[in-house]
């Protein structure tokens, strides 16, 4: 599949996702994974051959949704409300896959990460906001 080909097995990505995290388990806090394939192509799949691809390569234990546009006039609406809410360095399109978003239990967008970001350096944040 188109992500499993464009991820490399020593790469960044390979590392933080698939390093085991307890973050998914704590109380009150959720992951949600949008796949998108606005970004030279990286999923072709199905949602479920995308679901299945993310569930047994990287282990997720988290909701994986449909594919989603992100970025354009046919951008999801969620994509629309959580780049209206915390642009980017460079505006509020999305630049590349895993971008990330931190929303309160209010849904309030209060953080927005790069992809270059890795998951685990965000915790703080995370408690931080679990703890307001």
């Amino acid at each position: 599949m188109g992500a499993a080909e464009s991820v490399p097995e020593t790469s960044i990505h390979e590392f933080t996702v698939k390093k085991p995290i307890s973050l998914p388990k704590l109380p009150d806090f959720e992951i949600l994974a949008f796949p998108c394939n606005q970004f030279l192509r990286q999923e072709p799949g199905t949602d479920q051959q995308i679901k299945d691809f993310a569930c047994t390569r990287f282990k997720a234990e988290y909701p994986v949704f449909q594919k989603v546009r992100v970025n354009g006039p046919d951008a999801a609406p969620v994509y629309k409300f959580l780049k209206a809410s915390k642009a980017g360095l460079f505006g509020s399109r999305i630049k590349w896959n895993f971008t990330k978003f931190l929303v309160d239990k209010n849904g309030k967008v209060i953080g927005r990460y790069a992809t270059s970001t890795a998951p685990m350096s965000i915790e703080k944040d995370i408690q931080k906001a679990l703890e307001e």
